[in-house]
């Protein structure tokens, strides 16, 4: 093992240490809550704008500003519900259950992590590197990251290569 063997495991490690700590009912509504504030931001920042336009004058100061304020209100509104939430399964006494499916979460974000930066690492000569050769780890997030780049679009991920 090298060097980045152990900074995989580091961040796998790291990742299933919060999600233990947080439990897995609050990851997931994070991930959910992310997930929609960025869509929220995306379908209505334009709509948002032109409600700005008696106030801001510059469009893309607007546009951007619009953007910004949808996407940090709905991630308020997603930590309210996950508060609310949180304590419903508290009260419910499901959080040593709930701590427990936490864990197997974080690895899997972990892994998810470590595959995302393994993918983009294939747009650089990194993985000619010797000491990407001789991880014992990376191998095996490099076959993920080669499953996960038929999923790419194509001009996207013909600049993916690990040979």
């Amino acid at each position: 093992m090298n060097w980045v063997d152990y900074l995989i495991i580091g961040i796998i490690l790291i990742s299933s240490g919060i999600s233990i700590v947080r439990g897995f009912i609050k990851e997931v509504l994070s991930l959910i809550s992310w997930i929609v504030a960025i869509w929220v931001a995306f379908m209505f920042f334009a709509n948002f704008a032109s409600l700005l336009t008696p106030y801001i004058d510059t469009a893309t100061l607007r546009l951007f500003i619009a953007f910004f304020v949808l996407f940090v209100v709905t991630l308020i509104l997603g930590a309210l519900v996950n508060h609310l939430i949180s304590q419903l399964v508290e009260k419910t006494g499901l959080s040593g259950t709930d701590r427990a499916l936490g864990v197997i979460f974080g690895i899997l974000r972990g892994a998810a992590i470590v595959t995302i930066l393994v993918l983009a690492a294939g747009v650089t000569p990194m993985p000619s590197d010797s000491w990407w050769q001789n991880s014992l780890l990376l191998q095996h997030f490099e076959d993920l990251a080669i499953w996960v780049k038929q999923f790419l679009p194509a001009d996207v991920a013909e600049h993916v290569n690990f040979n």
